[in-house]
């Protein structure tokens, strides 16, 4: 293993990520709040730790390789995680331990959006912002972002990148460069982010909510700047912006890139993937509208409003909330909605969950194996899109599929057994490895009450479904450490 590239890597991260504590700091001189402090010693020992590991191999120009890349994946999450909770850590109030610090700061840079605060809205300015702003960071990956300035530095990235863009098919590239290519992803980011803050100011939010919830439209990480999250507003058009931008940000990245650059929206039309998003979503919708009208929960037009509008926050794994939280709905609706977050949005999107492709796949080859009890002797092609997939994908998506549930029932019984009842483990660990953030039963407003080893276990949970399973369970493999 080459530390010595790992570590000026980890450096230039950090002092990348540095800078993340610049904007609160404006927020605070605008506000004139005294947590400005906070983040100029946060600034202040993030850049210096971050120049202690660049400095001394900063001379190296060695190839970046897939192992190092894994690890390198890894340890950023994990080293910005730990950085990131600082501000939260140093606030005096509330008071948070470090459980809960790392907690929330996890939460933020992997877009799940758990929360353990209450009364959000009483919170400083520059501390609201900067949680908004840290799950903007983690929707495309700090990563991307790294790619397109490591290649200068004599480091090639192809490798990290590959480790952190989400969904099966990770080979394909927008542009012949990896830099080019993170730089537009990373244009198109700030341009969608741009376009959904002026939405929310022209629907009816101030500015400071309207660029706080852009950042966490876009990243699909549901944090807000209230307690009730969207319910706050109580605006109609303010609960259509929202629900146009999440499904846009559930959308493939490289294919609105595609259609940026051909300026047709033909790409959409013909996408496969898109098409299943859209009509799972659809057929959810109906259900839920349905049921919430018939069971009198709401009138007609607030069902409808309600309930697509939910539909698309979990089925996106975003985590916004209404008029209140779907954890009180009737009958099955709360449970139909958490398994609809496991399918997330397309690869390649910033949503979470095994991503609209994947569940396809795995539907298409339980389809096929039912043909061939009846014509045993027949050959089936799984075709997306009218294009055959190589057996390599589909046993790749087996693998992940079993794997995706053997952790989500492993991480479940260890919720157990820190004492957390049968509802509110489940819906806490799907809601965290999906990258979602709602959760039923004790969780439902709050994961403040829950013991310290299960926030441990759920950040865990966070990380692994952020890094799709594998990028951080193959560092835990005797395999990954030989030479």
């Amino acid at each position: 293993m080459q530390f010595q590239v790992i570590l000026p890597i980890l450096g230039i991260l950090l002092i990348l990520f540095s800078t993340s504590s610049l904007p609160p700091i404006l927020v605070a001189l605008i506000y004139q709040e005294q947590e400005i402090s906070i983040f100029i010693y946060t600034f202040l020992l993030t850049l210096l730790l971050g120049v202690l590991l660049w400095f001394p191999f900063r001379h190296i120009k060695d190839e970046l390789r897939t192992r190092e890349g894994f690890l390198v994946t890894a340890l950023f999450w994990i080293v910005l995680g730990s950085f990131g909770s600082l501000p939260f850590l140093l606030m005096e109030s509330p008071s948070l331990s470090i459980t809960d610090a790392m907690f929330e700061s996890m939460s933020g840079l992997t877009t799940t959006g758990a929360t353990i605060l209450t009364g959000i809205e009483h919170l400083p300015r520059s501390i609201l912002f900067y949680r908004q702003q840290l799950q903007w960071l983690g929707g495309m990956g700090i990563i991307v972002l790294a790619v397109a300035i490591l290649p200068m530095l004599g480091i090639g990235g192809m490798q990290l990148y590959r480790t952190e863009t989400p969904g099966p098919v990770k080979d394909s590239k927008l542009t012949p460069r990896i830099t080019e290519t993170a730089k537009a992803l990373w244009f198109l980011y700030v341009f969608l982010t741009a376009a959904c803050a002026v939405a929310y100011w022209l629907a009816g939010m101030n500015l400071f909510d309207a660029i706080s919830h852009s950042f966490t439209t876009i990243a699909i990480g549901g944090f807000s700047t209230y307690d009730s999250s969207m319910g706050h507003f109580n605006s109609p058009l303010i609960i259509s912006v929202a629900i146009f931008f999440m499904l846009v940000a559930g959308v493939n990245f490289a294919l609105h890139f595609t259609a940026w650059r051909n300026k047709s929206l033909t790409q959409y039309i013909q996408d496969p993937e898109v098409k299943w998003f859209l009509a799972i979503l659809a057929v959810v919708a109906v259900i839920t509208v349905t049921t919430l009208y018939l069971s009198e929960t709401y009138s007609l037009g607030k069902s409808f409003r309600y309930g697509l509008f939910e539909v698309v926050s979990v089925a996106t794994t975003t985590g916004y909330t209404s008029s209140s939280s779907f954890s009180a709905w009737p009958m099955f609706l709360p449970f139909m909605l958490f398994f609809t977050s496991f399918m997330g949005g397309c690869a390649g999107s910033t949503a979470g969950g095994m991503k609209v492709i994947r569940v396809v796949l795995i539907a298409k080859q339980g389809m096929r194996e039912l043909r061939r009890l009846v014509h045993p002797n027949a050959v089936f092609t799984i075709k997306i899109g009218g294009r055959p997939v190589s057996p390599k994908v589909g046993e790749a998506v087996w693998g992940f599929f079993a794997t995706y549930i053997l952790m989500f029932v492993l991480l479940f019984l260890a919720l157990l057994a820190t004492g957390l009842d049968f509802t509110t483990a489940f819906s806490t660990i799907a809601s965290c490895l999906n990258n979602l953030g709602p959760a039923l039963g004790e969780a439902a407003f709050s994961y403040q009450s829950l013991p310290d080893a299960a926030k441990w276990i759920l950040a865990f949970a966070m990380l692994l479904g952020r890094l799709e399973i594998f990028t951080l369970l193959v560092l835990f493999t005797p395999t990954f450490w030989r030479y």
